[in-house]
């Protein structure tokens, strides 16, 4: 069975150790891994507060990035009718990697449900390992953009 990056995702050889296309140690890419990821957010100051997801996702749906760019942990709770995720400094979800378009995808609320969609990505945008357009989210799901993974999660 192959084994996926937890970087990029790149499926590698049965028994690779590091990702054959960006280096990325694979130890920690079991499927079964029970690892719990701790999750932050930075408060108005710039410190780094420790945040419990039970009660992040009391107070609403929110992602959370698993991997990528030394960032896993950070929360982003969904506000409002819209959020934009990007490379844009200015971004709702601000991902700084080149592999991510300057206004990569959109989170948008409709109908109480949230809905990731792409916004013509080079890249594409993936849920669950499969590229999308456009998917409703569901608690659970795996969003990736570029080198980062996220969790979406809900009630």
């Amino acid at each position: 069975m192959a084994q996926h990056c937890p970087e990029c995702g790149f499926s590698n050889d049965d028994g690779a150790h590091y990702c054959q296309r960006c280096g990325a140690f694979l130890a920690q890419s079991d499927a079964t891994s029970t690892a719990a990821t701790a999750s932050y957010r930075i408060s108005e100051t710039g410190e780094i507060e420790v945040v419990e997801l039970e009660d992040l996702v009391a107070r609403g749906a929110t992602l959370v990035i698993r991997a990528g760019g030394g960032r896993s942990g950070e929360s982003f709770p969904l506000r409002g009718e819209r959020m934009t995720v990007g490379r844009r400094p200015e971004s709702d979800v601000f991902l700084d990697d080149v592999t991510v378009s300057r206004d990569h995808a959109l989170i948008v609320a409709r109908g109480g449900d949230y809905y990731l969609d792409d916004c013509g990505s080079l890249n594409g945008t993936y849920v669950n390992r499969r590229r999308i357009e456009s998917h409703r989210l569901v608690d659970g799901d795996e969003l990736q953009i570029g080198k980062y993974r996220l969790a979406f999660l809900s009630r």
